[in-house]
């Protein structure tokens, strides 16, 4: 039994399949397809999916499974760099230290108590994604509430958006994720994020995306990067054609510790850009060249139509120029057959010639163009109606004509008009026994 045939493609489904290859590094179109079919033919969240399943986090568009896989964080090519918090100092400061860890225990263990306790009640709200960019718009607004507008540029939208324009820039995007609670996000913002230096250089290196894990966009995100304590950031690049986790920082870092690890880790990957770049230049000189090809072939093929199209031109108004010329001779053949069956018609009605000896016998003698003479003899009493149908049954007789006396020259009504409907009789045109009469060319008139 054969396999059902798959359903054609739109233009606009077959441009998300292209879009969502190019972005995927997938080679297998089919899977590309039944990726994207699986949700809904909607690019971001089939790309988000699949960045996550190379990450090795679960699916979050789809139920994850029974045995969600974990991040691999004993990752060597991932640079990782962990600030841990002081150790006391001093009497003083051990003293307030082992006072406050009885307290501080307590409080975090009852409230990862209450946490999961919480879970069984209600679900976490953060697990559905309902507005990621209002999630982030948000974010920003709070942020800069708290802290100014000094900061660095934030990336308004989604974290897939930022993933594929780092991806289509070619450039470092850099994850931060708020933890509003834990006791460093304040100063690591205050004294670190904010400060001059820092702004600048991320600003002019790095596309700087960030949300608070508080919300369903940044708890996503950091489903995703599996981070282990707060504040976190993680540098991520196309690498190997794929978009990357190379760099995590975590913990309350200084400015220029801050600056010189970021330095670090993209001067270690920079040479996989480089690649990158080089690879996306060839293959746009490759297409540019492709296009120029196609160009050249639409040119060609444009011109060789061009030819086809005046040839046909040619070979239609040469098709028609004879048609013409073979419906003029048709035409006359039938105007000249007309002519001599009329001839004959005329000549079959005409009345006997009568007799010499005839007392109303007229004999008359007519000159025809050609120099020719004929004579026949007619009653005076018939009409000129006759005389002209005789001479028109002449094979010798022009087409038109008119017949013409020779002193007083005139012109004989033959044929019937308005004004006489009836012509005259050859004695009421005051021919006698004998006369001449002129025979005039009319047919080229």
């Amino acid at each position: 039994m054969a396999a059902p045939e798959e359903p054609e493609l739109s233009q606009a489904q077959t441009e998300k399949l292209l879009q969502f290859q190019d972005l995927t590094g997938l080679e297998s179109m089919d899977q590309c397809r039944r990726t994207l079919e699986q949700h809904n033919w909607n690019i971001e969240a089939a790309v988000q999916d699949r960045l996550n399943e190379q990450e090795g986090v679960p699916s979050v568009f789809n139920p994850p499974p029974s045995r969600p896989l974990q991040v691999n964080t004993a990752d060597h090519r991932v640079y990782s760099y962990i600030v841990s918090r002081p150790q006391p100092r001093g009497l003083l400061g051990w003293s307030y230290y082992l006072i406050m860890l009885p307290f501080r225990f307590t409080y975090y263990t009852i409230l990862d108590i209450f946490r999961f306790a919480l879970r069984f009640i209600r679900p976490d709200p953060r697990g559905r994604v309902t507005d990621p960019v209002g999630d982030v718009v948000s974010f920003i607004q709070n942020f800069e509430e708290t802290y100014g507008r000094a900061h660095p540029v934030f990336y308004q939208g989604t974290y897939s958006q930022a993933l594929n324009d780092a991806k289509r820039e070619l450039r470092f995007l850099l994850v931060y994720l708020h933890g509003d609670d834990h006791q460093d996000t304040d100063q690591f913002c205050r004294s670190t994020l904010c400060t001059e230096e820092v702004t600048t250089f991320l600003n002019t290196r790095t596309l700087f995306w960030a949300c608070s894990t508080s919300r369903p966009e940044g708890y996503r995100v950091s489903q995703a990067l599996r981070e282990n304590t707060y504040p976190f950031l993680a540098v991520i690049m196309l690498k190997d054609r794929k978009m990357t986790v190379v760099g995590r920082l975590e913990g309350l870092i200084q400015p220029e510790d801050f600056i010189n690890q970021l330095l670090f880790i993209m001067d270690a990957n920079q040479p996989y850009l480089m690649s990158e770049r080089l690879e996306r230049e060839e293959r746009s000189q490759t297409q540019v060249l492709r296009q120029q090809q196609d160009e050249a072939y639409l040119a060609s093929l444009r011109a060789d139509q061009e030819k086809d199209r005046k040839r046909r031109e040619e070979q239609e108004q040469k098709r028609q120029e004879e048609e013409k010329v073979r419906q003029s001779v048709l035409a006359e053949e039938r105007r000249r057959r007309t002519l001599e069956e009329e001839k004959e018609r005329k000549s079959e009605c005409l009345p006997p010639e009568p007799p010499a000896d005839d007392p109303d016998s007229v004999k008359i003698v007519f000159k025809l163009p050609n120099d020719s003479r004929v004579e026949r003899r007619f009653l005076c009493g018939q009409s000129l109606t006759v005389i002209y149908d005789f001479l028109f049954s002449l094979k010798e007789s022009p087409e038109k004509f008119q017949i013409i006396t020779n002193f007083p020259r005139r012109v004989l009504p033959c044929l019937p008009t308005e004004e006489q409907p009836n012509p005259p009789t050859l004695k009421e045109a005051g021919l006698s026994r004998t006369e001449v009469l002129f025979v005039q060319d009319l047919t080229d008139d």
